[in-house]
Parts: structure tokens; C-alpha cells; sequence
């Protein structure tokens, strides 16, 4: 037997299924208690309430026709009045009354038990709580029976479920507050993992029951081994970065003492493995350089898009869509984007460069008309290092094989993600960052 129909139609969210695993229970204890109360005791009652005054009135009725005289007659309904504390009169057809409020359920007992126990029994006038009026036909003509309600069915029986119902509903409410109070050390966690996940440093302190600060406590400890990894490996290759420009730098001006023609080839290579220190170290730190901070994207990628069109590229911004501001560092998100068109242009002749933004994320766009791509391979294109020479013919570039992998490494950073397609527009590559807000 499988459940899963059920989960279209439960809450999502942890508050939501914490309120239904609270107040469910409290709903249907209080259905059961209240169809057990009404069903068997209220109703139980009433019966047995409603069997004593049938044989009251049937008393009544059987003193009327036995009696010998008018006086005799008299004088016994009065001694019953007095005795039983009830009306007795004689009516005439026209004023039989059979009626009842439609929320009062003892009277259906009432008047069941009424017909089944009393003969000549012609109807019952439920006016209100305080009186109950039976009409009985007798020897004499029809008789009015009028006696107090609280003689068929317990008084203020609603007291019972409105107590039930208001202290359900405050233990309910209270439960509640107790609840969210439990649960808010699990969202400010989930906050905190979120806003790291998107490259953002929020202060946390782990609060609330042993379990949740034992997660916050792993938390932390993991942003800090991911930070010290980040920090050792820009320092690393900052520090070899550092130590080769040495070497290099004295190569260079030992080659400077070389005729130019023969040292020519060999100060290109120098230039080569600087460029190559530079992409390497660049690749360390653009994810995390420079704080978050707010800025207009269009602002951004337009300014991107002029710079590489005065660079001599055939680059054009094609379409904007929305409005606002973003959150995000602004060096690593303009070398991601600069390194997707670097890419675009090279193994192309033009790229067109689109922007999207709304409530949930922000997408940025390139597409070029070069090889492209396979789909089979797009994913390890992504990966640091790599170089897909039947895809984007090597000697159409100097690259290294980190320009895709630092836009993914800075898309990550930002909580958002790399996606590889094929451009329906050029027939290219298509390249968009998403990041989420």
C-alpha cells in the first residue's frame, strides 16, 4: 500500500507539517470525544429523562379517564399538577403546536421517545430551553402537558464541547508559539547554509535543542574548513606565483643581454609563463574576491559588452529583461562573464549577449556561432584543466582550459549554476550563469 497521492495534498514546508502533526490530533480528539458524548452519553441521558416524564404524562392521562366525577377529576389533576410541578389544561385541536428549533437535537430524541411510549400522543412544542409543551389526546378531549425542560434533557449540555473547543484551541495556540520558538533555530540554520551557498558570510551562533546545535556547530565548522581550503589555496598559488616571477624576472634580463633576434623566441615563452601564473592565480581567488555587494546587473554587462566591442570583438548586447538590483562580487561575476565572450569570440566570429532578471534569479547570457560543444562533453568542459580540441580548435587560442571553469566556479559561488547549450539564434555555444536571489 503506497501514500504517495497523499503528498500532493500536505504542506511542504517544516512549520506547516509541524502545525498538522499538532493540531491533527487535537481535531480529532475532539471529533471522537464530541460524537462519544453526544451519541452515547447526551443522548443516553435523554432517553432515559425522556422514558420518566412519558410515564408521567401517561399517569396523567390514564388519572383523567379513570376519574368517576368532574370533581374527583379536578381535584386528582390538581394534586398531579402540584405533585409532578407541571401544567395541565384542556386545549381544543387548533392549538396543537409541533415544532422545533433546527440545532436542537435532544428534542428528535424527545419526540421519538415521546411517540413510541405515550398512546395518543399528538405532538410536542420545543419553544425554547426553559419549557416543554406535549399535546395527548384523552377521554375528555386533547390535553397540554407543560413541564420544565430540565426534566427530559441535561441542561447546558454545549458547555462541555465549548469548554473543550476553547481550551483545545489555547493549548493549540500555545503549543504553537512553543513550536515556532523550536523550529526558528532550524530556519535561521537553513538561512545561514543558504547564504553561504551563495557566497555570502551571515553572523550565526547555534541556538535552540541539542540536535539543532549540534547541526549549527557542524555547520560552522564546515564553512571554516571550506574558507581555510579557499584561503590555503590562494595563498599557495599566490606564493608560487610569487616565487617564479623571480627566476622569470632574471630570465628576462638575461635574455635582454641576447641579441634580439635570438632571444626573441625565448622572451615570448617568458611572457607565456607569466600569463599562465596569472590565469592560475586568477582561477584561485575570482570565486571569493571582494565582498557581496548591491548592484545593477544591466549596468554591469553593458559596460562588459562596450569594452569588448572597443577591444576590436564582434560583440553585441541583443536584450534586457526587468529591472533592479542584485547582490553579488563584482570581480568574480565580470571575469566569469569576460571569460565566457573571451571564449565566444575566439572560436567564433560574433557573440550576442542577453540578460534576464526576476524575483527568484538572475540569468546572463552568451551565445557565439563558433563549433560549439557536444552535449556528451559539456560537463567536463566545465572542469579546470580542460581542453576539447575537436570542439574548440586549440590553435585558434592560447587558452589553458580554466575560462569555463572559472565562470562555473564563480556561478557556484553565488549559489547559481553553469549551463552549456546550443545557441538556437547563431548555431553556437550558449553559456548562462544563473544565479538565484
Amino acid at each position: 500500500m503506497t501514500f504517495r497521492w497523499l503528498k500532493h495534498y500536505m504542506p511542504r514546508s517544516l512549520y506547516g507539517r509541524a502545525a498538522l502533526i499538532l493540531i491533527l490530533p487535537v481535531i480529532t480528539l475532539q471529533l471522537v470525544v464530541s460524537v462519544a458524548f453526544i451519541q452515547r452519553h447526551f443522548e443516553g441521558v435523554t432517553r432515559q429523562m425522556s422514558n420518566a416524564a412519558a410515564r408521567e404524562i401517561n399517569l396523567i392521562v390514564e388519572t383523567v379517564n379513570l376519574a368517576d366525577d368532574t370533581t374527583e377529576r379536578a381535584s386528582d389533576l390538581a394534586f398531579l399538577s402540584d405533585v409532578l410541578n407541571a401544567g395541565i389544561s384542556y386545549q381544543d385541536d387548533s392549538a396543537i403546536e409541533d415544532r422545533r428549533r433546527w440545532y436542537d437535537f435532544s428534542g428528535i430524541v424527545i419526540d421519538r421517545i415521546f411517540t413510541t411510549r405515550i398512546p395518543g400522543y399528538r405532538g410536542i412544542d420545543l419553544p425554547d430551553n426553559d419549557f416543554v409543551n406535549v399535546f395527548v389526546d384523552s377521554d375528555l378531549g386533547l390535553l397540554k402537558v407543560q413541564f420544565d425542560r430540565r426534566r427530559v434533557s441535561a441542561s447546558n449540555p454545549h458547555q462541555l464541547l465549548v469548554s473543550m473547543v476553547f481550551f483545545g484551541g489555547l493549548m493549540t495556540l500555545i503549543a504553537y508559539f512553543y513550536l515556532r520558538n523550536q523550529l526558528r533555530p532550524i530556519t535561521r540554520l537553513s538561512t545561514a547554509a543558504e547564504a553561504f551557498g551563495k557566497g555570502r558570510n551571515i553572523p550565526y551562533s547555534p541556538n535552540g535543542a541539542i540536535e539543532v546545535r549540534a547541526a549549527g556547530n557542524a555547520f560552522l565548522d564546515m564553512r571554516s574548513r571550506i574558507e581555510r581550503q579557499i584561503e590555503q589555496r590562494t595563498m599557495m598559488l599566490s606564493g608560487v606565483s610569487h616565487d617564479l616571477r623571480t627566476p622569470l624576472t632574471r630570465l628576462k634580463l638575461g635574455l635582454s643581454l641576447i641579441e634580439e633576434e635570438e632571444a626573441e623566441l625565448l622572451l615570448q615563452d617568458v611572457d607565456e609563463m607569466e600569463r599562465l601564473l596569472d590565469v592560475f592565480l586568477s582561477f584561485a581567488r575570482d570565486a571569493k574576491e571582494g565582498d557581496p555587494e548591491e548592484v545593477d546587473p544591466f549596468a554591469l554587462v553593458e559596460r562588459i559588452v562596450q569594452d569588448s566591442a572597443r577591444s576590436g570583438h564582434d560583440v553585441t548586447l541583443v536584450s534586457c529583461e526587468g529591472s533592479g538590483v542584485a547582490s553579488f562580487r563584482v570581480v568574480g561575476v565580470r571575469r566569469a562573464i569576460e571569460n565566457i565572450i573571451g571564449n565566444a569570440v575566439r572560436y567564433g566570429s560574433k557573440a550576442e549577449v542577453s540578460i534576464v532578471m526576476t524575483d527568484k534569479y538572475l540569468r546572463i547570457r552568451v551565445e557565439d556561432d563558433g563549433p560549439g560543444i557536444p552535449e556528451d562533453a559539456r560537463e567536463e568542459a566545465q572542469k579546470p584543466f580542460t581542453r576539447l580540441d575537436p570542439a574548440r580548435n586549440q590553435n585558434k587560442g592560447t587558452g589553458v582550459g580554466l575560462g569555463l571553469a572559472i565562470a562555473a566556479d564563480v556561478a557556484r559561488a553565488h549559489g547559481g549554476v553553469l549551463r552549456l547549450g546550443t545557441s538556437e539564434t547563431l548555431g553556437g555555444l550558449r553559456a548562462d550563469i544563473v544565479i538565484g536571489r
